[in-house]
């Protein structure tokens, strides 16, 4: 999801620079509601590799693949883009027929994904994501990025019935690893925290484990909302409308610094380094490999954006 996200301004900036645009978009089949938020978006073209991979004999996988393979030929471009530059991605791009621009051998994730290109692009690794992405574009398009980050989304305020008119919190609480969770005692000192300043937490969830933690955090916490099981857009909605986003690693934190709300990242078993939290808005990365942001730490940010 973050690689998906990451490459949002890169199409805000083609949007700005390229008159009469048609950009068309393959991309994951469970994270393509996030390019259906931007504008410039004609077209998305789902690929569904994480499925596909676990039954490769499969009748119907084969199937499934040949009519992406089609839907690829069907429209003529004038260029295609890896801006993700893995071996997977470049080995998509090269089934259509166009000219086909990456990174170079020395700027790529994977070095032998260049080997696909036609044109290649140095830019900087030690650039984050989003600028590395926005160079990119720009190189291969032939433009000037310009100094303002801007992720372009298009959000649908949505009212959810379950949740109160109040201000509220959103607290992204579930990611991909246990090392990469803020600790529960943390979570409750935040929400207690923030119902004494009279301000909702919000907890979203996404699998049945997830669910369960917001549940057991819910059950301490007078303020505390279990958000029902959300899609893309309507976690977009929700984020959009929130007074503050506090969330560890994960896609969801990411996608609210896109929407544009202030955000503050909590990373305990990884570094933000060169793809933290990157927005227009308040948006803050604290911690790193083994190094859990403390409450104060939290809250000092918190407050912070409280009294702006």
């Amino acid at each position: 999801m973050g690689d998906v996200i990451h490459c949002l301004p890169a199409a805000t900036d083609m949007q700005r620079h390229i008159p009469d645009l048609q950009l068309d978009w393959v991309v994951e089949e469970g994270f393509a509601d996030i390019p259906r938020l931007h504008p410039v978006v004609n077209k998305i073209i789902p690929v569904a590799i994480r499925r596909w991979r676990k039954n490769l004999f499969s009748k119907k996988i084969h199937q499934e693949f040949a009519a992406f393979r089609q839907t690829l030929q069907q429209q003529p471009y004038d260029l295609v883009l890896d801006t993700q530059g893995l071996l997977k991605s470049a080995w998509i791009g090269r089934m259509v027929d166009a000219p086909y621009s990456g990174y170079d051998s020395q700027s790529i994730r994977e070095p032998l994904a260049s080997w696909f290109y036609r044109q290649k692009f140095a830019v900087s690794r030690q650039l984050h994501a989003v600028q590395r992405n926005r160079q990119l574009a720009a190189q291969a398009l032939g433009y000037m990025i310009d100094p303002e980050i801007d992720y372009g989304l298009s959000i649908e305020p949505q009212t959810f019935a379950w949740l109160p008119s109040d201000a509220y919190v959103v607290g992204l609480h579930a990611t991909s690893r246990a090392d990469k969770e803020w600790p529960e005692p943390h979570w409750i000192e935040l929400a207690q925290k923030l119902a004494a300043l009279g301000l909702k937490l919000v907890l979203p969830w996404g699998s049945t484990q997830e669910h369960q933690r917001a549940e057991r955090l819910a059950k301490t916490l007078p303020n505390a909302i279990v958000a029902p099981r959300l899609n893309l857009q309507q976690a977009a909605a929700l984020l959009a409308g929130a007074r503050l986003v506090v969330g560890v690693d994960t896609g969801l934190t990411h996608l609210a610094a896109a929407v544009g709300v202030p955000v503050i990242a909590l990373y305990c078993a990884s570094e933000p380094g060169l793809t933290g939290v990157l927005g227009k808005a308040f948006a803050v990365n604290l911690g790193g490999m083994a190094d859990i942001p403390s409450v104060g730490q939290t809250w000092g940010q918190v407050q912070q954006v409280l009294a702006a």
